[in-house]
């Protein structure tokens, strides 16, 4: 059974490491699937031959199954055509929204599209819409709620996120939840209420949700700042906490106990079973059908329902699957064997949502219960509940040996999920023990319950349920916050490689076995001294090393904005930090911070700041709080926030002026721009852009330009600089080129180009941004000097490679790791 299981989930896992769905998947899983089907029925071979010919069965059921999975939702796309245009779209709210007076974000089913004089279509059938006031606009937008039918006025694009290296990748999301398109509201009509058919149980539960998260919200005070915490725990929706909050429970190492766990699914479906139990009990019922038999189908009925409430997240799902498991074989009379409980659980997670392995709740959740089942197989007494000699054994040394076995559980999932968390999250919590002794029984057994039956009773008794447990939780916060603020509290390092992830895991699994740990604990310890490999940042196999003379630039896919980091064999330099987009999202939150903790860099020796503008210092202030800057040189004016912020934290900060320059590992960066009179100062006589701080930085073989939003007049400023005498110097390098000012048509000046004839360039755009960046013209100018132009928005991130006695070498996120969702 466990062979057949893998192999239906190593068919269709292959096919998600390859690019697109190929075009003859259907015969190609048809023909050998015949084959295999027709030796099992005629009896062809023994028994060992009949276990191969299942698992090549199972193998391209596994490929098929996922092929249909991967083809359903690579039809349901917009049109090209459709994209940036007004569109009247007619459906429902499907999911819960992400909602507030100013704002919400939400799921949208169509049933009708159409353009001005197009006839109505059904494609996309699902896309992710944003609904907020029109600039300027102070108006609340509508409350909207799942089962909701509108007529809305959109402009939707298709899936389309940034691509860069340890980011969130929104197209893949996009593709797990089957969105053709995202979009932005323009203007809605409230067609009805309520538009669920009795047939509709999804939207149904999705309704009961959104209903219970505003009870919720009107029985806590208005100020109360753990109801999102209160949310999740209840119905799993974790929009609502605070990222602050967010940073304290990840460096406690208690983020896992801020959901919907398995936890809360099995106490729940446990209770279910005991109140079906205890009523059945009654007369003469048991003869119908015997108590336990009820009580198991209550629990898997319970525990069904309750992981719909809670979104049908990951962890409650297997939950769910392993009570159902464990009731199908109760009424079956079977008794089966731990492991095949999971076995089934991860079968069928796999089979409703194929890309579940994408998701890190799921390696968490399964990675957990394996290790308990695996490590714990010979336990006496976990939880107190003795299985051995009860009559030999007194109630304190049950105790003791209860609490012996708690603590080895505790111990032995901190150590299996060492791995997996630095894979996802690159950090791991030294307090996480402790923490973790004291939040576990209050979150579990105190804040939970009276969240739950807060949530389930009556308002006049729940509110006070729910006031009890957001006090539990905000006396619980109190000491987390302490801890968290301690400096060694959390360890950060790189994302692990492979190598390092199947060594380590070799050695967890010695080192957690079965069996009594007195005369074992040497050897368990020496098993857990690959752990150290997921530590060491310089350890890179796969990663190739910078000598003297070479060095690297990372060319984020930043959106509208610039964010390039150069590195030389010992030395970093950030040029630019990326846009902000309203007062809490930006680039250096967003794609800076967990790309640098993926490289496990938490220090940086030189912030360059081309200029003022928000697209290019945005992400700084959230970098500044995280990453030791030991220098900044820029173009600011005197009262800039970032500036002020760097003086307060005593960076040394110098003003960019052309004529700087310095060699760092035989690699030289020269400043071109701005004049050399040039320092800080409250207002410039140029605007912004034209001061911008024109970096160059060149090897014996290669020369890379980044020029900031420099327009014409500080080009040929510039362009008065490169005398023949500093054409000489340049030589023949292969130069790279930033297009300047994200490609406008007011940078790239025909006599800059023709003086300098870069042999490729690259420019860092939004994807269908409103400036239309980069101009018909500019691109028409590189075109016609043959000059490759590289977009970010068709690239993602471009890696580049500056050897000193080799060409330059570049790798493009998204055509070179390219997915079936990198449509």
């Amino acid at each position: 059974m466990r062979i057949a299981i893998a192999a239906f989930i190593a068919g269709g896992s292959l096919l998600f490491f390859l690019p697109e769905v190929p075009s003859g998947w259907f015969l190609g899983c048809l023909l050998p699937g015949l084959l295999c089907f027709a030796l099992l029925v005629l009896g062809v071979g023994n028994k060992k031959f009949t276990n191969i010919i299942n698992a090549i069965l199972l193998f391209c059921m596994g490929f098929a199954w996922n092929a249909n999975y991967a083809e359903t939702r690579l039809t349901n796309l917009l049109s090209e055509e459709l994209e940036g245009v007004d569109l009247r779209i007619e459906g429902r709210v499907i999911a819960l929204p992400q909602s507030s007076p100013q704002s919400a974000k939400f799921a949208f089913e169509i049933s009708c599209l159409s353009s001005r004089n197009s006839e109505c279509i059904r494609q996309p059938k699902r896309v992710y819409l944003s609904w907020q006031p029109a600039w300027r606009n102070s108006e609340k937008i509508p409350v909207v709620k799942p089962g909701q039918r509108w007529r809305l006025l959109v402009k939707l694009k298709r899936p389309y996120g940034t691509l860069n290296p340890h980011t969130f990748d929104f197209e893949r999301w996009a593709f797990h939840q089957d969105f053709g398109a995202s979009g932005s509201v323009k203007t809605g009509q409230l067609l009805m209420d309520k538009d669920i058919r009795f047939t509709e149980f999804a939207l149904r539960m999705e309704l009961a949700r959104w209903h219970l998260r505003e009870k919720i919200y009107s029985l806590l005070p208005v100020d109360a700042r753990y109801a999102g915490v209160i949310i999740a725990l209840v119905m799993g929706d974790q929009n609502a906490i605070n990222q602050d909050d967010w940073r304290v429970f990840n460096a406690t190492g208690i983020g896992h106990l801020i959901s919907i766990s398995g936890l809360h699914v099995t106490m729940l479906a446990g209770f279910g079973a005991f109140f079906a139990a205890f009523c059945w009990r009654r007369r003469s019922l048991p003869l119908l059908i015997p108590v336990n038999k009820v009580a198991a189908f209550a629990g898997f009925i319970t525990a069904f329902i309750y992981t719909w409430l809670a979104g049908f997240q990951i962890p409650a799902q297997r939950t769910m699957y392993m009570v159902g498991v464990v009731a199908y074989a109760l009424w079956a009379g079977r008794t089966p064997r731990t492991f095949d409980i999971w076995w089934w659980a991860l079968a069928l997670v796999l089979l409703i949502d194929p890309m579940a392995p994408y998701t890190p709740g799921f390696w968490l959740s399964f990675g957990a219960v394996a290790a308990i089942l695996f490590a714990m197989k010979d336990s006496t007494a976990l939880f107190g509940i003795p299985t051995g000699k009860e009559n030999d054994s007194s109630w304190m040394r049950r105790s003791i040996q209860a609490l012996g076995e708690a603590c080895r559980v505790q111990a032995v999932v901190t150590i299996a999920l060492l791995p997996i968390t630095l894979f996802w999250f690159y950090q791991v919590s030294v307090v996480s023990p402790i923490a973790n002794a004291i939040a576990i029984p209050v979150v579990s057994y105190i804040v939970t319950p009276l969240s739950i039956v807060g949530g389930f009773l009556p308002d006049f008794i729940g509110r006070w349920f729910l006031i009890s447990a957001h006090a539990s939780m905000e006396y619980l916060a109190i000491m987390l916050t302490w801890m968290a603020n301690w400096k060694w509290s959390v360890i950060w390092a790189k994302q692990p490689e492979y190598w390092a992830l199947i060594v380590s895991m070799v050695g967890i699994i010695y080192a957690i076995q079965p069996g009594a740990l007195r005369l074992t604990w040497k050897y368990r310890l020496l098993a857990l001294l690959p752990l150290l490999f997921l530590f060491f940042p310089k350890v890179h196999l796969s990663e190739k090393r910078l000598r003297p003379g070479d060095f690297r630039a990372i060319v984020f896919d930043i959106g509208q904005g610039t964010a390039v980091m150069l590195e030389t064999s010992n030395k970093r330099l950030l040029y630019d930090t990326g846009p902000i987009q309203g007062s809490k999202d930006n680039a250096g939150q967003r794609i800076l911070m967990p790309y640098l903790r993926g490289r496990g860099i938490d220090q940086i020796d030189r912030l360059v700041i081309s200029h003022s503008d928000s697209d290019h210092t945005g992400g700084g202030a959230s970098l500044l709080k995280e990453v030791d800057f030991k220098s900044m040189m820029g173009s600011l004016p005197s009262n800039n926030s970032l500036l002020n912020n760097l003086q307060s934290r005593k960076v040394p900060s110098i003003p960019c002026r052309y004529g700087q320059h310095w060699t760092w590992d035989e690699v030289e960066f020269f400043i071109w721009h701005p004049q050399e009179d040039t320092f800080f100062q409250r207002h410039y006589s140029q605007k912004p852009n034209e001061m911008s701080c024109v970096l160059e930085i060149r090897n014996r073989n290669s020369s890379l330009w980044l020029t900031g939003d420099v327009e014409k007049q500080g080009e040929a400023e510039i362009n008065k600089r490169i005398t023949s005498e500093a054409l000489e110097s340049i030589g023949d390098r292969h130069l790279v080129f930033m297009a300047p000012h994200h490609g406008s048509k007011t940078s790239s000046s025909e006599e800059l180009l023709a003086k300098l004839n870069p042999n490729q360039a690259f420019a860092q755009n939004g994807y269908r941004n409103r400036y239309g960046h980069p101009h018909s013209s500019v691109l028409s100018r590189y075109e016609s000097r043959s000059i490759p132009f590289h977009l970010t928005p068709s690239t993602g991130a471009q890696i580049w490679h500056f050897f000193g006695s080799k060409n330059v070498l570049h790798h493009f996120l998204r055509q070179e790791n390219k997915r079936l969702w990198h449509r």
